[in-house]
């Protein structure tokens, strides 16, 4: 069966970093888009960052453009978001997600075809 396993959370002072994976097993991982998403307490789990399936084109939401980069590894079926700058803000569950499309990429989490079980980052101030 298809699995997403992310690893890289953990706890950060405010303006470190950390790099977050995603190693996906039971798909063609060059046939799918992948994406970060992230869930605060008491929030709705919104978009952090996606990249298309070649990885030629990607997405990011205004809160962390210019901090966190997301690439992809299609020989090794990994995705990666490296963290840069972190705020207290960006302390959330970090789940990875695919979903089946090349060419073009998604920010939308009632696309997803499947979820990572999550990562939880937390930044102290």
């Amino acid at each position: 069966q298809v699995q997403l396993v992310e690893s890289g959370g953990g706890l950060v002072q405010a303006g470190g970093s950390l790099t977050l994976s995603c190693t996906a097993s039971g798909l063609t991982f060059s046939n799918y888009a992948m994406g970060w998403f992230r869930q605060a307490p008491e929030k709705e789990r919104a978009i952090v960052a996606a990249i298309s399936s070649g990885g030629s084109m990607t997405y990011y939401a205004d809160s962390v453009k210019g901090r966190f980069t997301i690439s992809r590894d299609n020989t090794k079926n990994t995705v990666f978001l490296q963290m840069n700058s972190l705020k207290p803000e960006d302390a959330a569950v970090y789940y990875c997600a695919a979903d089946f499309r090349r060419g073009t990429l998604f920010t939308r989490s009632t696309v997803v075809d499947y979820w990572g079980q999550g990562t939880q980052v937390t930044v102290s101030s």
